[in-house]
């Protein structure tokens, strides 16, 4: 199951700060948030996983909620080696869960 399935008022602050109010076991809502750069970095202009700093060479990153799972992508342009700017996109849903009403990043 994805944390879309137990999350509401999804946003990005920042660039990276993933935040969202999500239910916990008993039912109730707590705020929760997860720094994307600890877990996301930029090969070559591409989103990687199990990195880190990706913020740091981007520009125009956002989440959207899309598909008919649905799911919580990440989109933006990143910098390649050259320094050009790269189109890309990365499905949060994937790696990020919920675990009681906290992110938990997992593989």
């Amino acid at each position: 199951m994805s944390f879309f399935d137990t999350a509401r008022d999804i946003r990005l602050e920042d660039g990276h700060m993933l935040r969202a109010s999500l239910q916990r076991v008993d039912g109730e809502w707590q705020d929760a948030e997860i720094n994307l750069n600890d877990h996301i970095g930029n090969e070559n202009g591409r989103f990687c996983w199990d990195s880190n700093g990706f913020s740091e060479s981007s520009e125009g990153i956002w989440c959207s909620i899309e598909g008919t799972g649905p799911v919580c992508v990440l989109r933006g342009r990143l910098r390649n080696a050259d320094g050009e700017l790269c189109e890309c996109d990365l499905n949060l849903s994937e790696r990020l869960g919920n675990n009681d009403g906290n992110f938990q990043w997992g593989k």
